[in-house]
């Protein structure tokens, strides 16, 4: 499933600004912008003291204690998760999480020495909170990103990340449905290539 080359520059992008960088610490009484700072702070330990199958694991369990992954799920796959049946909804959950471990893990040996400087949050109508963040690159200008977040029952967890205003959620469900379309519309192929993908 190829992605255009700015979507997967979007997503190199990502995985730097989550995981690779020096995390400035967030402001006081900000739940919202501390969730994201606390985030990379994890995620740079585990750079440091993990490789590989422990490294994915490592960062697979950041994604499912910091993320609301079951959300982000649905959201990416749109229309068609209504269309799956329960089984097909739980796997599909399930490969993204690990398809996207083990991406974000392979990817770290790509970034060093950018730093993540956490600005303002908003608190929209909706109860969401948007942390505003720049991502300082050692090379090149500075990356804009917003990091979206939700109240759960379970605590705040992120539920998508803007890389100069694109969102990754978006771009997935893009991705996903063109997947889909091409493969007759069915939601089946998506999860064998995601659960294939996660198990190279």
């Amino acid at each position: 499933m190829p992605l255009p080359a700015c979507r997967r520059l979007a997503f190199r992008l990502a995985a730097g600004a989550t995981i690779a960088l020096i995390a400035a610490p967030a402001l006081a009484n900000d739940p919202a912008a501390d969730l994201v700072s606390s985030t990379a702070a994890q995620a740079i330990d585990i750079v440091k003291a993990k490789t590989g199958a422990q490294r994915q694991a490592a960062i697979q369990q950041v994604l499912q204690t910091r993320f609301d992954l079951p959300y982000m799920a649905r959201t990416a796959l749109g229309i068609h998760w209504a269309k799956a049946t329960p089984e097909q909804q739980a796997r599909f959950v399930k490969a993204t999480e690990t398809a996207e471990a083990k991406a974000y893990s392979e990817r770290f040996g790509q970034y060093s020495g950018q730093t993540l400087a956490i600005g303002k949050t908003t608190t929209r109508p909706n109860g969401v909170f948007i942390v505003d963040s720049r991502l300082n690159q050692t090379n090149g200008q500075p990356i804009k990103l917003a990091w979206e977040v939700r109240q759960l029952p379970a605590g705040l967890r992120i539920t998508d990340v803007k890389i100069e205003g694109v969102s990754m959620v978006m771009t997935r469900r893009s991705d996903f449905n063109s997947y889909i379309q091409q493969h007759g519309g069915k939601v089946q192929p998506l999860i064998d290539e995601l659960e294939a993908r996660a198990a190279r």
